[in-house]
């Protein structure tokens, strides 16, 4: 397992996100970000905290429901989960905008991967073990939080593809986004409609621009209406989609299943989505909810081999605390200098 990780019980693997005790059930609070403990005391509505203090922290969840407290942090902007979601998920793949369909591709696809982390960056990555020609454009002042994370999960995620760094707080740096997102058969991003619309980027528009153009946009919840803007990272989101109830269920144990299981669930499906719609040339925007498709792999489980699917999960529990199982890998390819495919990249692309 890259990072050392071990298998979690209520910590998470990477450390970022908890499992606390509610009055009526079990929340996950993912505090990945700095920032995050900084919404802390307006979370629970005291100037007292001590945002450091994870037993404070505790205190201030085991007076609360749970519903009414992650309502409140995800409207703050917090990657937050109840272990029992009241909220029904929607598809794990939704068509957001059909645009007219193009012939069959002969060709190599290009894709442009705007996305970081971990799902996004999987996907572009799959596309690439498929044949696509990958580039990765990232921001020059917001560079992929996960060069500072697991070099060598970044490394093999990001492997192939060239590297583009633009300022896209500058009319050029947008303008060459916008002619790269022209140029390419497949984009891949995991942003907020807000952070879109302050490129000037409406993704909807852009992809009927172009016939057979496939736009697949990962979220924690849904692209669309109230939930497009609630944060959601791999933990978080898979606790959101019943992982963690089923181990408890199972078990009698609470506890994350995987590291951040939504992620890669959601990054092979991103790549699946994206590669059938382009070789069959029904080009459009695709949305898909880390917290869809990990309930949809539940109840796929579930409906494959119930009785499997618990005991695995209780040997997961029973193994809490033990290394991940170890796998043989290949070694990555070495990846160029951030930025460093920029001005070739940029080359003799037509005018947006």
């Amino acid at each position: 397992m890259l990072g050392g990780f071990k298998i979690p019980g209520e910590v998470s693997a990477g450390g970022g996100c908890r499992l606390y005790a509610a009055r009526d059930g079990a929340v996950a609070l993912n505090l990945a970000r700095a920032s995050d403990r900084e919404l802390l005391p307006a979370l629970f509505e005291t100037d007292t905290l001590d945002a450091s203090d994870t037993d404070a922290i505790a205190a201030h969840i085991a007076q609360l429901d749970a519903a009414p407290l992650v309502a409140r942090g995800r409207l703050m902007g917090l990657a937050i989960a109840a272990e029992q979601e009241d909220n029904a998920p929607g598809p794990a793949r939704a068509t957001l905008v059909e645009s007219a369909p193009a012939p069959p591709p002969t060709h190599r696809p290009k894709v442009l991967d705007l996305s970081a982390l971990w799902a996004g960056p999987l996907a572009g990555h799959l596309l690439w073990l498929a044949g696509a020609e990958v580039i990765k454009v990232e921001s020059r002042t917001r560079p992929d939080a996960m060069r500072d994370g697991d070099d060598a999960l970044f490394a093999r995620l990001n492997q192939g593809k060239a590297s583009v760094a633009l300022d896209f707080r500058s009319p050029d740096g947008r303008r060459a986004l916008l002619a790269l997102i022209a140029r390419a058969d497949i984009v891949i991003e995991a942003a907020r409609p807000r952070a879109l619309a302050q490129l000037g980027i409406d993704a909807s528009e852009l992809v009927l621009r172009k016939p057979g153009q496939v736009w697949v946009t990962i979220t924690g919840h849904g692209a669309e209406g109230p939930t497009a803007d609630w944060i959601g990272f791999g933990d978080d989101c898979a606790v959101a989609g019943g992982l963690s109830a089923a181990l408890r269920d199972a078990s009698g144990r609470g506890g994350f299943v995987g590291d951040a299981l939504a992620d890669p669930l959601t990054g092979v499906q991103t790549a699946k989505v994206a590669w059938e719609a382009w070789r069959t040339g029904r080009g459009g925007r695709f949305g898909l909810s880390m917290h869809s498709v990990a309930a949809r792999a539940l109840a796929e489980a579930r409906a494959a081999d119930p009785v499997g699917l618990t005991a695995e999960l209780k040997g997961w529990s029973d193994a809490a605390g033990s290394p991940f199982p170890a796998v043989r890998r290949r070694e990555a390819l070495a990846l160029p200098a951030w930025g460093a495919d920029t001005a070739a990249c940029l080359a003799n692309l037509p005018p947006c």
